[in-house]
């Protein structure tokens, strides 16, 4: 096994682009990140295109070749991804095995969505299903969890209105963010109820968009100053155990515990993380899963502003999902681009101050809020 870098980062605008076909966002985000590797096209010799939509609302099943052929990759293996909200993730770590393996030198990942179409709803999800005609679709699920949290640690409505209110504030340093504008606690609370508790600034927005990684093996990167190393990429999947616990993710946690042995860290090592905040909620249990506080503290870690940039831990310094916006499968992709960014200093005014070692953490859910899929991946400078 050899290890495995980061050498090229790309991401575009998460807003509603009407004119832009999802090929147009695509080709966009791949040429930024190759550009940032220095690399010529030709010399990437495996792709990796992640989309949950792409698929099924404009009928291509193959677009991650047409994708690469546009910006003059093409011939080696390329592989299309759809695994919920852990698409573009999946794809990380797919690639990543590869290169680690030695069946390639250069790979590229991209991950692209076009959620801003008319009647599109919550994914069209299963309207057929018992869950679905229940109203268990996934904001109810997830104001479930919120329920049991509150109910079983004493976690406020407060707490998780303070996710909100960090994650916008940090959006607003974000220039590829939806939505930059700052929202006050009173706003949050105040603000129309989607299920409760969740009011509407606690539930990430859909958006369109996508980020792109150019990835290499470790022999091929002694000439790059700016490679970024991953020191562990997991992907897991659910183990459909009864009864469900609401306020544990017995997945994520499992996952969060994989990365830190592969990469020989642990909790006290990381200096920022990117984690997926659907909901408030969401955020609070991944700080738990992630070991970041004890199981039950997550609301207070908030709270105490552990979790904003220039605390003790910063999560979600891009804005996250509930402000940088969250078209599916570009999210995982765009929560690396967010840490390289990060471990090379560049992130401007929402840069932490010193980072070493990042992780990012994305979960895909079934509508019952189930982690059906985890990936976790830390990177270091």
């Amino acid at each position: 096994m050899t290890d495995v870098y980061v050498i090229g980062a790309g991401i575009i605008p998460f807003a509603r682009h009407e004119a832009l076909s999802l090929t147009d966002l695509s080709v966009e985000a791949a040429f930024l990140a190759i550009k940032d590797s220095g690399l010529a096209p030709h010399r990437i010799d495996s792709g990796y295109f992640a989309s949950v939509l792409g698929g099924r609302l404009f009928g291509d099943s193959t677009l991650g070749q047409s994708v690469f052929a546009e910006v003059g990759i093409s011939g080696g293996p390329i592989v299309n991804i759809e695994n919920a909200c852990a698409s573009g993730s999946s794809a990380v770590c797919l690639a990543y095995n590869a290169l680690a393996a030695g069946q390639s030198d250069y790979a590229i990942v991209l991950g692209a969505e076009k959620m801003c179409v008319p009647g599109l709803g919550l994914l069209n999800s299963g309207e057929s299903d018992i869950e679905t005609k229940l109203g268990l679709v996934t904001p109810a699920s997830f104001a479930l969890r919120a329920q049991r949290h509150m109910y079983e640690f004493g976690t406020t409505l407060e707490q998780m209105a303070q996710v909100s209110v960090k994650n916008r504030r940090h959006a607003a340093a974000n220039p590829i963010a939806f939505f930059r504008q700052p929202v006050t606690l009173e706003e949050v609370l105040t603000a129309p109820m989607i299920t409760d508790p969740l009011t509407r600034p606690q539930c990430c927005p859909m958006a369109d968009g996508a980020a792109a990684l150019v990835l290499a093996s470790g022999p091929a990167i002694s000439h790059n100053k700016r490679a970024i190393k991953i020191n562990a990429a997991v992907l897991t999947s659910g183990s459909y155990q009864n009864p469900i616990d609401l306020v544990r993710w017995e997945t994520d946690q499992r996952s969060c515990r994989l990365a830190y042995e592969k990469a020989g860290m642990g909790p006290d090592d990381l200096d920022l993380v990117e984690c997926h905040d659907a909901f408030t909620i969401a955020e609070i249990i991944h700080y738990e899963a992630l070991g970041l506080c004890e199981v039950g503290e997550g609301g207070r870690l908030v709270a105490e502003g552990a979790t904003s940039l220039g605390g003790r831990i910063p999560v979600n310094v891009s804005g996250g999902l509930i402000g940088r916006g969250h078209p599916v499968a570009a999210t995982g992709v765009a929560q690396i681009v967010e840490v390289v960014t990060q471990l090379r200093g560049e992130a401007k005014e929402r840069q932490v101050e010193g980072t070493k070692v990042g992780l990012a953490h994305c979960m895909g859910a079934d509508r019952q809020g189930d982690a059906r899929s985890c990936t976790v991946a830390i990177l270091s400078s």
